[in-house]
């Protein structure tokens, strides 16, 4: 599963629309449309505040992974 894919995959999940996701991390909702149709390359500093806010690792959201493992606590 590609990153886009796994993004869509736990937004839809967590019964959440596009728009909710990314005011939650302060962009437009056509942005994130872009990340998840993969049109757009997602910035490190995004994919990490999804990786918090889905409780999840880089590695699951990235495709690397296909264990949700709980975000690391710093």
């Amino acid at each position: 599963m590609t990153c886009h894919e796994r993004l869509r995959s736990l937004r839809v999940r967590n019964k959440l629309t596009q728009a909710s996701v990314a005011s939650l991390i302060g962009i437009p909702q056509r942005t994130y449309s872009y990340y998840e149709s993969g049109d757009r390359r997602i910035p490190l500093d995004h994919l990490a505040a999804l990786a918090r806010f889905y409780d999840c690792s880089l590695d699951y959201i990235s495709g690397a992974s296909h264990v949700p493992r709980p975000y690391p606590e710093i």
